[in-house]
């Protein structure tokens, strides 16, 4: 149905594929596997007509015809479909617009003209698409009031009712909980079975093998191999993308927390330990009792009755299902979300009220947000620009920034996390998924904080670099900070967290140290079936 031979795409400065060869059979789910940079956006980009036809050497056929796309109008009268990982819904307008943008139903043959557009067929056809794909949305929400898997969905579903016989995928369950995964891996499966072919771009290597007939992989813009999914496995999938052996997907560090005597006992000898070592916690740095909040749309409680504590150096992981309230207990935290009816929050044995995000910042708590195009960088400007932009305060003499000193401070972030980018002057909106991340995650350091939220930090990124990120949290607990960490990978949760709280319709209904956790009762605490233990009532540090 479709292949590209010998696709070469060089931009200034860069060649970005090499002799890329690859193609497509009818029916078929081909995973395209690769490190963020390797090629795939580019590859996609160049298929969906985006990258127009001249703008690259070698040959495009899609049912066996020359593709000479001139842009994404061509793609899509030849039978191909494009979701990307950065959605492009727009938030203004409910589900069921956005599911027939562009192609919207009219009552009459002149109606278009004028205007007249047959709302009730939209509305109940988009609420036809949502059933038939059993995806539990609204076709009357905004699309600005849905979470970040809500939109995939409705994306997902958008592409889906214009028939199309090619469809690709860029990470399409990055921001989906666990449940929405599985539809999703049904619709495709279906879908199969009715002749559509698939390109499936993920990190999740799960997915890949349960999915995929074939898989690619892409290495530093050329193709390394392309094989059926079951001649090969996931070590060597990894080994291919990152070109060496990786023994160990999360290496989180060794945690112990013990008594305040021994703590004061040990500490000269913790200071002189190597970074390895594990860590001495002392009392907690945050500590949450009895926060009940409420949505600030509706005024209904949201958050119940929640009470947890984190302690220097340790790492607490938060789970559960979409709309378990992960996101916005970490919002109301950092001053963002809701309205406090009841409960107690302290930073560093002192009150901290509800109060704006600047000032947030400023007692010593920063959040990284899940999604990080839209609420953590200025795509349109520099990785300087936006490095610096939560630390300008701290930057400034007498109200205006020390140039010098914002270089000096932007540089050092910029190499410690290694950016690939030829620069602080780069556009930031430029860079691979897993290198913006980076960006947000420096800028969040920059302000020095005390506990840093991280919601969802790998989401959309490859395995390279999500190892560095795992890195840089075994860094910021061997400093003495404190990391609470948003996952909705369940595996990525017992690997790197120390203990983890499950939350389900806004309640921690289970809480485990790192040594009890598994999949199946963590999975059982989302769901809201298991009762919350003493741990996730009293939630001792030991």
């Amino acid at each position: 149905m479709l292949t590209a031979r010998a696709i070469t795409k060089r931009f200034p400065g860069v060649t970005a594929l090499r002799d890329v060869s690859f193609d497509l059979q009818r029916g078929e789910i081909h995973a395209l596997c690769g490190e963020n940079g390797a090629g795939k956006s580019t590859l996609i980009k160049l298929l969906s007509g985006l990258h127009p036809y001249g703008s690259y050497e070698g040959e495009l056929t899609v049912h066996g015809q020359p593709a000479h796309f001139q842009g994404i109008a061509d793609s899509g009268r030849a039978g191909l479909a494009v979701i990307y990982q950065e959605l492009a819904l727009v938030e203004q307008l409910s589900v069921a617009e956005n599911i027939f943008l562009g192609a919207e139903p009219c009552r009459f043959g002149f109606a278009k003209r004028r205007g007249l557009i047959d709302w009730p067929r939209i509305h109940r056809e988009a609420r036809t698409l949502l059933d038939r794909f059993g995806v539990a949305i609204d076709p009357l929400a905004p699309c600005g009031s849905l979470g970040v898997g809500q939109r995939q969905l409705v994306e997902i579903v958008r592409a889906l009712r214009k028939d199309s016989r090619i469809l690709i995928l860029d990470e399409p369950t990055a921001a989906l909980a666990e449940h929405e995964v599985q539809v999703l891996l049904k619709i495709l499966r279906d879908l199969r079975q009715r002749g559509l072919a698939c390109i499936y771009i993920s990190h999740k290597l799960d997915e890949v093998f349960a999915l995929a007939d074939r898989i690619t992989v892409l290495r530093d813009g050329a193709t390394i191999w392309t094989k059926p999914a079951r001649d090969t496995d996931r070590a060597d999938v990894i080994r291919a993308m990152v070109g060496r052996e990786i023994t160990d997907l999360f290496p989180r560090r060794a945690f112990l927390s013990t008594a305040e005597t021994q703590r004061r006992g040990e500490e000269e000898r913790q200071d002189a330990a190597p970074a390895s070592s594990p860590r001495l916690c002392a009392s907690a740095v945050l500590s949450v009792t009895g926060l009940t909040v409420a949505d600030p749309r509706t005024g209904q409680p949201r958050l119940h009755d929640i009470s947890f504590t984190v302690a220097p150096g340790e790492v607490l992981g938060l789970g559960g299902l979409m709309g378990a309230g992960r996101t916005e207990l970490l919002m109301h935290l950092f001053g963002a979300w809701g309205q406090r009816t009841a409960g107690r929050v302290e930073l560093s044995g002192k009150e901290l009220p509800p109060l704006p995000p600047a000032q947030i910042l400023r007692r010593g708590l920063a959040l990284v947000s899940e999604d990080r195009r839209r609420y953590g960088l200025i795509l349109d400007e520099s990785i300087g620009f936006n490095l610096s932009l939560s630390a300008l305060r701290q930057l400034a003499r007498h109200g205006l920034i020390d140039r010098r000193r914002e270089h000096r401070a932007n540089d050092s972030l910029f190499r410690s996390l290694r950016v690939k980018a030829p620069g602080l002057r780069a556009l930031v909106g430029k860079l691979s998924g897993g290198n913006q991340q980076k960006v947000v995650l420096g800028k969040a350091l920059m302000t020095a904080p005390q506990v840093i939220f991280l919601d969802e930090p790998t989401r959309g990124i490859d395995v390279g670099a999500k190892l560095e990120i795992y890195e840089l949290i075994n860094q910021l607990t061997a400093a003495g900070k404190a990391v609470v960490l948003v996952s909705g990978e369940l595996p990525e949760l017992i690997g790197m967290s120390d203990r983890i709280l499950m939350l389900h319709a806004g309640r921690i209904t289970g809480a485990f140290t790192r040594a009890e956790a598994t999949q199946e009762r963590l999975l059982e605490a989302a769901l809201g079936v298991r009762p919350p233990t003493a741990l996730g009532v009293v939630d001792q540090v030991r």
